[in-house]
């Protein structure tokens, strides 16, 4: 992927896909899901700039699991994969333990 740097507070953020089935087992089509409310940070602005221009970095930092609203930011298609840009202020918490998610051949 080519290298994108947000300016002033924007992140750029890749959504973390929900999974496909339920506990039950129940398969749940593209239709009926809402897009994911969770993303990972890939890229950071250099942070605001008050009117003293000071610079105040962002809280946020790549890598970063975070949880926004479900209308927050604009997407947009960097080399065919898709991102939401969003300011910081959009995001509404940091996930931080989050559990990763099983894959079919790890049960016991």
């Amino acid at each position: 992927m080519a290298k994108f740097t947000p300016l002033h507070d924007r992140i750029l953020v890749r959504r973390v896909e929900e999974a496909e089935t339920t506990r039950g087992g129940i398969i749940i089509p593209d239709t009926a899901k809402d897009k994911p409310q969770e993303g990972e940070v890939i890229s950071v602005g250099k942070g605001k700039v008050n009117e003293d221009g000071k610079l105040f970095p962002l809280a946020v930092k790549e890598g970063d699991r975070i949880l926004f609203g479900k209308y927050a930011g604009t997407e947009i298609k960097l080399d065919g994969e898709d991102f939401v840009i969003m300011r910081e202020e959009e995001v509404l918490g940091i996930v931080t333990g989050a559990a990763k998610k099983e894959t079919a051949g790890s049960r016991r």
